[in-house]
């Protein structure tokens, strides 16, 4: 049977997502996810599964319960008080009630479940925070490159990551520099309790993979390997999140 993975969404509390695509009416919020995620599950022979934003966590408690697998996806910024910051000019949006779901899930798989966790930009950090750990509100305002290649198609690779030897990631590429994507403006600055760094940007040292060691696959990366729907190396994470999920 195919290992059904259960994947965090974007959510719109305003009427902005439905008015502006003309599917919706005034005053209706939405629930996203961009295909991409979707996609990248199912090829790799996963069963995907959007977690909603309820308003009873034990909801999404039942819900993960039933999942083999989940993954923390990309998207909004997270509020700078959920890392004992005020927010700076240079944060983007926030949605509170996002924040408080994600990081909760990844509490609980982590402290409660056995099953593997993958996380993918937004949720490097929601990993992070999660785990006690601090974010740099805007890379650019902190002295690092800009990591926000918007000039880039998505699926092309932008700058190298480089891979840290005898951790998961090495193992899923088996090469200590890998060619990867970017699309953020934010990345993790303090590392969060029982989080190990496994691969930085080889252009200026950027945090852009951390896990947690162990026995299952506690993963998360800064970068959008599902944006890189055409790469046989970027699969190959999905490929071993699918495994070890189906285990």
């Amino acid at each position: 049977m195919k290992p059904l993975i259960g994947i965090t969404c974007n959510f719109d509390p305003t009427d902005s997502a439905g008015m502006l695509t003309h599917f919706g009416v005034a005053g209706q919020g939405f629930h996203m996810l961009a295909e991409h995620y979707i996609k990248a599950v199912e090829k790799a022979g996963g069963i995907p599964i959007m977690i909603p934003i309820y308003q009873d966590f034990d909801n999404a408690k039942t819900l993960v319960d039933r999942m083999d697998g989940i993954l923390i996806s990309g998207g909004n910024d997270v509020d700078p008080q959920r890392y004992g910051e005020f927010i700076s000019k240079e944060c983007g949006g926030i949605v509170p009630e996002r924040d408080e779901q994600d990081i909760a899930i990844v509490k609980y798989v982590i402290e409660a479940t056995s099953k593997p966790i993958l996380g993918i930009c937004r949720g490097i950090q929601v990993f992070n925070i999660a785990m006690g750990g601090t974010i740099y509100q805007d890379l650019g305002k902190a002295g690092f490159h800009d990591h926000f290649i918007s000039a880039m198609p998505l699926n092309h690779a932008s700058h190298e990551v480089v891979v840290e030897e005898k951790c998961l990631l090495y193992d899923i590429f088996g090469a200590k520099k890998v060619a990867v994507n970017s699309f953020h403006h934010q990345a993790v600055k303090n590392l969060g309790n029982h989080l190990v760094t496994i691969a930085r940007s080889a252009t200026d040292g950027v945090v852009e993979a951390v896990e947690i060691p162990g026995n299952r696959m506690a993963l998360a990366v800064q970068w959008h390997p599902e944006m890189m729907y055409d790469s046989d190396e970027q699969a190959k994470i999905f490929t071993r999140f699918i495994k070890e999920a189906a285990k």
